[in-house]
């Protein structure tokens, strides 16, 4: 992949990792889907058997947008030249010039890519060659008796911002205080630090089961918010109310987001959480959400740099530091050659 700063990965989002993208809906069968992740210009598209793709929107001949060409079932023409490109990136065809050298060649990079629990992922590897890790789903969507409902947002804001928000438990007793669920509790609070496998939970000493009071961030291949907001009997089976939320930067000032809604609940209780939650309560959620994006979008681009944190912001100290950690050797592996040449030969002086 090209080369970036320690900066721009900060923006964008870290490499070597899992991202969804967008809802598996917004792909449909024979069409190309265009999109920007990750500062990446993607094409998505399925082919004969329903299978997701998810490569460069770039002609591999002259740069043209293939997602302004012609899905041909498991292959898509360049409407420029007609150039034919598969899902594994292989150029199949240049009818222009058939037999050429373009022909037989895997030219178009294509991100391994995965559906589950309604999103489209797609891994952004800093080796492009390389197999990428393994996507591990947090318990609440991986199905078992775990029921879920995705809800996807593009913000016009910064990913960071979001990804703040999340590791920030206090703001839910101010912002979202009328809510249903998190009007109770107190409106202060020491926080501490615990690590785990992979992450760190983030929580209140001193309150648990009445806020927004603990969150978990698990950075494994994929980066994952994890957290609990009580729920009252009146909310129906399943106990508490689970987010799992995974961010992708857009670009450098706008982010997608998927914010999976979880309650462990099974047989006639799922029925019962499903019709209680799509009739009285999603609507409440989304007036929650909304209260978020209204803040982050209004935030300043220059926020991080004239913040003044204290002592409920340590969770957002440590996760910046970790990402910036990484980011530096992530750059630093894209900047290095992949093997250093040869010294040149001293070029003799002139003779006279």
């Amino acid at each position: 992949m090209a080369t970036r700063t320690a900066e721009e990965l900060l923006a964008l989002g870290l490499r070597d990792r899992w991202y969804p993208l967008c809802p598996s809906g917004t792909v449909n069968r024979g069409e190309l889907t265009r999109i920007e992740r990750a500062g990446e210009k993607l094409l998505l598209w399925r082919d004969s058997a329903g299978v997701v793709h998810v490569q460069e929107d770039r002609c591999p001949h002259r740069g043209a947008r293939l997602s302004l060409g012609v899905h041909m079932g498991d292959r898509v023409a360049c409407n420029y030249h007609g150039v034919q490109v598969d899902g594994d990136g292989v150029v199949v065809s240049v009818p222009g010039s058939p037999g050429c050298a373009l022909e037989g060649r895997r030219a178009l990079r294509t991100f391994p890519a995965e559906e589950h629990a309604g999103a489209v992922f797609a891994w952004f590897g800093l080796d492009e060659a390389a197999e990428p890790t393994p996507l591990q789903l947090p318990d609440p969507i991986a199905g078992g008796e775990w029921d879920t409902f995705p809800c996807y947002v593009e913000w016009d804001a910064p990913y960071g911002y979001s990804l703040d928000n999340l590791l920030d438990p206090m703001h839910g007793a101010f912002l979202h205080r009328n809510s249903h669920t998190m009007f109770g509790g107190k409106r202060e609070a020491v926080f501490q630090i615990r690590a785990i496998d992979d992450g760190f939970v983030f929580e209140k000493t001193d309150q648990r089961g009445v806020n927004f009071d603990w969150v978990q961030l698990t950075d494994a291949g994929a980066q994952w918010v994890t957290l609990d907001i009580p729920y009252p009997d009146t909310a129906g089976p399943g106990g508490a109310f689970t987010i799992v939320a995974a961010l992708c930067a857009i670009n450098e000032t706008q982010h997608a987001a998927f914010f999976w809604r979880c309650r462990k609940v099974s047989g006639w209780e799922r029925d019962s959480w499903r019709v209680l939650y799509r009739n009285r309560l999603e609507a409440r959620h989304w007036a929650v959400l909304e209260q978020d994006r209204e803040m982050a979008e209004a935030m300043p681009l220059d926020a991080w740099d004239r913040e003044n944190l204290y002592q409920h912001d340590i969770a957002l100290v440590r996760m910046r530091r970790l990402l910036r950690s990484e980011a530096r050797r992530q750059a630093a592996a894209l900047a290095a050659p992949a093997a250093a040449p040869a010294p040149a030969a001293p070029v003799p002086a002139p003779t006279r």
